[in-house]
């Protein structure tokens, strides 16, 4: 791709907050380091420890670059990313990301998972711990081994011919979420991003696998619950059966 196209494309990172005032200010600043440009946008889910006051502050350092919606309440990791995507479609970004506040996800690996698409011909990327073995840094390994394994099991399940089947560091081409009804889409937890992979690949579209090294949160708390994994072993099965009587709309050639 030129170096023209490339400055008039528009990149958005969605970065989904609750509690994360130890996180956000380094994470997005480190975000608008990087080249090409990204924007941000911030959905925050009415954090009680100030997180939408510190990103606020930002937007006057970023004018253009850093945007906030603001929810009234932790609605789910899903809802988040579907309210993104769609402020993203409505102010015509070409690619959009998910990614962390926590720096589990590395931000200079947003910069590979753009070039897989936009470069390498691929309409989603996916920045995965388990394409070249075990990628994790600072996990137990029972969470490692419940993490690893719950990939294998969606992969039976489905048929999903992807590793890191619950990554939730990504890079969509627009038209890839333009073809999908977002408002169909219902998980919210983890399985919310088994449903987004399984949909994509459904429907045709070409999908890379990047490797990253993951490492967890040293700062603010873990989201996990266990009402998350169970959504995400139940919701698999209910994917898969449901998937039998549907018919998936193909991208386009």
């Amino acid at each position: 791709m030129n170096l023209t196209n490339r400055k008039l494309e528009k990149r958005v990172v969605i970065i989904p907050t609750y509690n994360e005032k130890e996180n956000i200010e380094a994470i997005l600043r480190k975000v608008f380091s990087l080249e090409p440009e990204f924007h941000v946008l911030v959905v925050e889910d009415n954090s009680p420890d100030g997180t939408a006051d510190i990103v606020k502050a930002l937007m006057n350092e970023f004018p253009g670059r850093l945007f906030i919606e603001e929810r009234k309440g932790k609605l789910g990791l899903g809802t988040a990313y579907i309210h993104g995507f769609k402020w993203a479609l409505k102010n015509s970004y070409d690619y959009v990301f998910e990614m962390d506040a926590d720096f589990s996800h590395n931000p200079d690996d947003l910069v590979r998972l753009y070039k897989a698409v936009a470069d390498d011909g691929n309409d989603v990327a996916i920045g995965s711990r388990y394409i070249t073995g075990v990628n994790v840094v600072n996990w137990p390994m029972g969470r490692v081994l419940m993490s690893y394994y719950a990939s294998a099991y969606v992969r039976i399940i489905t048929g999903l011919p992807i590793r890191d089947t619950t990554a939730g560091f990504m890079c969509y081409s627009a038209k890839v979420l333009k073809s999908i009804d977002l408002d169909k889409i219902k998980f919210t937890g983890y399985a919310f991003q088994i449903e987004m992979k399984f949909t994509a690949f459904k429907m045709g579209y070409k999908i890379k696998e990047v490797p990253i090294i993951f490492t967890d949160r040293t700062l603010g708390e873990s989201k996990m619950s266990k009402g998350i994994f169970k959504e995400a072993v139940i919701g698999v099965i209910r994917l898969k059966l449901k998937s039998l009587f549907k018919k998936y709309p193909q991208k386009e050639a």
